[in-house]
């Protein structure tokens, strides 16, 4: 369906909302308004977006200004590198998408988190300006998990200590494995709170390869769901993963200002030298096993940090 999207200012959306008034609709939330014309339906929200959406978008949108951006896809590229590569249609499809947040930083859990978008939700996430995380910050995607949840999007979110982790790494588990499980408990529970709605497909961030990740599942007696999907940099195409990605970031972000709260010390994001000294601050005033509690000890930081205090 086609869509354009303008960035106005709150006085014409005033305007906007006063010069559509005997067409105005029930209000999403979020939204200051809604009408719907014979050319399309206009959604106005209050962070200045308004969403034109129906068969001819173009005729209202001109009225108003030029558009910031259509919400057309990226194109993805036309060679598939696997067979559980998606379809493009899929990103415009109602559609499960799965992402995490934490493995490369030694603080902080792991985060994994699936969502669960209908196609009538892709524009309005769009325009509220739900995106790939990696390209927005923490405050950012504080305030943009807060509106997922408010919409009502279906979705779960699983948190992994640092200590469960550590065990699990000892006994031979790799991260691969570890985010495999995560990503497949969190897809179970979610198909199960939209059951008996079935999605038109899951799409999973991809960490490895497809058949990697099935031996993962295969060596706990655990099965691939129907309809999986991997992509390298989903969130860039799917709505749907992009949401997940938001959502586990945001989570991991309340998860180490919590770190920060508890220790009294500040705790970096990532594995630098910073992190280092960080980590030997931790050591000196709570003592190595608090490490325990709080990193991915199997990291070369533990290593650096133990030197740094000697």
């Amino acid at each position: 369906m086609p869509q354009v999207v303008l960035k106005v200012t709150p006085s014409r959306v005033q305007q906007m909302k006063d010069y559509y008034n005997k067409q105005l609709k029930a209000t999403p939330q979020n939204a200051v308004f809604a009408a719907k014309t014979s050319n399309c339906t206009i959604t106005a929200y209050k962070s200045g977006k308004v969403l034109f959406q129906g068969k001819n978008p173009d005729a209202e949108a001109t009225r108003w200004g030029s558009a910031e951006q259509t919400t057309s896809q990226p194109k993805a590229k036309s060679k598939k590198t696997h067979a559980f590569h998606p379809d493009s249609s899929l990103f415009t499809r109602s559609h499960i998408g799965s992402d995490e947040a934490g493995t490369g930083d030694y603080f902080g859990p792991i985060t994994v988190a699936a969502a669960y978008v209908t196609e009538d939700q892709i524009p309005v996430l769009k325009s509220l300006g739900v995106r790939d995380s990696k390209n927005l910050s923490d405050a950012q995607i504080t305030e943009l998990a807060k509106d997922i949840v408010a919409l009502k999007i279906p979705y779960s979110l699983l948190r992994l200590n640092n200590k469960k982790y550590n065990q699990w790494q000892r006994k031979g588990w790799s991260q691969g494995k570890i985010k495999t499980l995560l990503h497949h408990q969190a897809l179970d529970r979610l198909l199960e709170k939209i059951a008996p709605e079935k999605p038109g497909g899951i799409l999973i961030d991809q960490f490895s390869q497809p058949e990697v990740y099935e031996k993962h599942l295969r060596s706990e007696k655990l099965k691939l769901q129907e309809n999986v999907y991997f992509m390298t940099k989903a969130e860039s195409y799917s709505i749907a993963v992009a949401a997940g990605s938001i959502i586990a970031r945001s989570a991991f972000v309340k998860a180490m200002n919590q770190i920060e709260f508890d220790t009294g010390l500040p705790i970096p994001k990532g594995a630098s030298g910073k992190v280092d000294q960080a980590a030997a601050e931790i050591i000196k005033a709570y003592g190595e096993e608090k490490l325990e509690e709080l990193a991915k000890v199997h990291f070369a930081n533990t290593k650096k940090a133990k030197a740094l205090v000697r």
